[in-house]
């Protein structure tokens, strides 16, 4: 892995030993300090690691509330965006200071909505402010 001077990394470790579509996830934010969000749930057996400078400002400030959006808008956009990140990740031709590791997401898992409400925007974030147009056009807040 590269050094973390880098301005982003986003380490998503998902895997899963129970696979079931609609389990309940009981997921919580252990820690987040100043740049480094982490989600981790037991039951699934997955970790999410964010790690950019002035995301947690943002989503405190910027982003929409939690329960704006519904988990299956979220789930949708996120399998998007997941699509997009993987295929640059396997580019030669990609920044690869930007896109330095594949995103583990099996869309037959309810990972829950903290996930998914985290995850989306991250990626709304991360095209905001690094130029970047994942699916289409760089969204907006």
């Amino acid at each position: 892995m590269k050094p973390l001077l880098y301005s982003v990394l986003i380490a998503l470790i998902l895997s899963s030993c129970v696979a079931t579509k609609n389990s309940n996830t009981n997921t919580s934010v252990i820690e987040n300090e100043d740049d480094i969000v982490t989600i981790s749930n037991d039951n699934l057996e997955y970790d999410i690691i964010i790690i950019e400078p002035g995301f947690n400002t943002w989503l405190d400030s910027s982003a929409r509330p939690e329960g704006y959006y519904s988990q299956p808008y979220l789930e949708t956009k996120n399998r998007i965006y997941v699509n997009a990140w993987n295929q640059r990740v396997n580019l030669i031709s990609s920044n690869k200071d930007l896109y330095e590791m594949q995103i583990d997401y099996n869309p037959s898992i309810n990972y829950g909505y903290e996930l998914n409400y985290k995850l989306y925007n991250y990626f709304v974030y991360f095209q905001i402010t690094h130029n970047q147009k994942l699916a289409g056009a760089i969204p907006r807040i």
